[in-house]
């Protein structure tokens, strides 16, 4: 309790935010969200909790944003790329993974609200399709009861299911056959999954379409690639269809043969110096990781960057109350670095 109330203290105070003017002046904080749902939408019951905001909590982290940053938009960090131009003091990025249907849903309405920018990165074959990645389908599916960890990890290969605890109906414990499962080759995957794919499909549309993304264009979301299958890069058999591949299929599916991302992210934060190299290479201009670290502005801004995870116990208390405190002491404390 005392712990708690010397947060408070801190940030209450203006302490912790003097302390982020002064510490963070000269760089660049990109904030990586998933999900945002609305408790009363029939997709919160069954999200995946640590990686899904409820919009009440997603508007108070863009105030927060407000308050204690300059927010950017991507084409504000792609000029000080470009040309030297310098970021605004305490520069902020908002990102988004994977494509969700829900990001046009709540939250580009609480964005234009607040009069935000934002950047989402989406999977190039996934949009337009109903039902989320395996791990999210899994996860909805065991908090519904369709399915349970011990029937899962028993239809795991012999050896990967031996190695697998199955003695509890947890989160953690689904979390790990699911880790398990992403180590699987694709093909052996599917065959584990096949008897289970009824149960996987909830009947209802997680994933952006086209016009959603049209949509979100509109409303000051710019578009990068979140890779065009979600495979871990340093798993993908096809690296070039990953890259380059990606572009090409979401230039075709937004009807503009001649446009392509200029920015991308690695799925599950999978990465290595060789494919970030790659990515550079395919074209694009920035490319984002899941290494959390402040990304220093001065003389200029790097090409490879990174991001901070946004999960829910972040910025929510365990009564559910968002926590402004917690979010400072989060995001102002994180290393500043260049990593290439």
């Amino acid at each position: 309790m005392l712990k708690d109330v010397s947060k408070k203290l801190l940030y209450t105070t203006g302490l912790l935010g003097l302390y982020h003017r002064l510490r963070n002046a000269d760089s660049l904080t990109v904030v990586m969200f998933h999900r945002t749902l609305s408790p009363d939408d029939p997709r919160w019951t069954t999200c995946d909790p640590d990686y899904t905001l409820a919009t009440g909590w997603l508007e108070q982290s863009l105030a927060f944003f407000r308050r204690h940053y300059n927010v950017v938009s991507l084409d504000q960090v792609l000029a000080s790329r470009r040309t030297g131009a310098a970021l605004p003091k305490r520069a902020l990025l908002i990102t988004f993974d994977d494509g969700w249907a829900d990001n046009a849903d709540y939250a580009l309405p609480a964005l234009e609200r607040a009069g935000l920018p934002a950047l989402m990165f989406v999977v190039a074959d996934a949009i337009g399709t109903r039902q989320p990645f395996f791990q999210e389908r899994l996860i909805a599916a065991w908090r519904r009861g369709a399915v349970t960890v011990r029937g899962l990890a028993a239809a795991l290969p012999v050896g990967e299911a031996a190695a697998t605890p199955t003695d509890e109906e947890s989160m953690t414990a689904l979390r790990a056959v699911i880790a398990r499962l992403e180590a699987l080759e694709s093909g052996v995957r599917k065959q584990v999954l096949a008897p289970f794919m009824a149960q996987l499909d909830d009947g209802y549309r997680h994933m952006v379409t086209v016009e959603e993304l049209q949509r979100l264009q509109a409303g000051g979301v710019a578009l990068g690639l979140h890779g065009k299958t979600h495979t871990p890069m340093r798993l993908a058999a096809d690296l070039d269809a990953e890259l380059s591949g990606a572009r090409m299929s979401l230039a075709h599916q937004l009807g503009h043969a001649n446009a392509s991302a200029e920015s991308m992210s690695f799925p599950h934060g999978s990465f290595d110096a060789d494919i970030a190299q790659r990515a550079r290479e395919s074209g694009y201009e920035l490319v984002f990781t899941s290494v959390p670290v402040l990304n220093p502005t001065a003389p200029d801004v790097g090409w490879l960057l990174g991001r901070t995870g946004f999960e829910t116990d972040a910025v929510v208390d365990a009564q559910g109350r968002f926590r402004d405190d917690w979010l400072a002491l989060y995001l102002f404390r994180k290393q500043a670095r260049r990593l290439a």
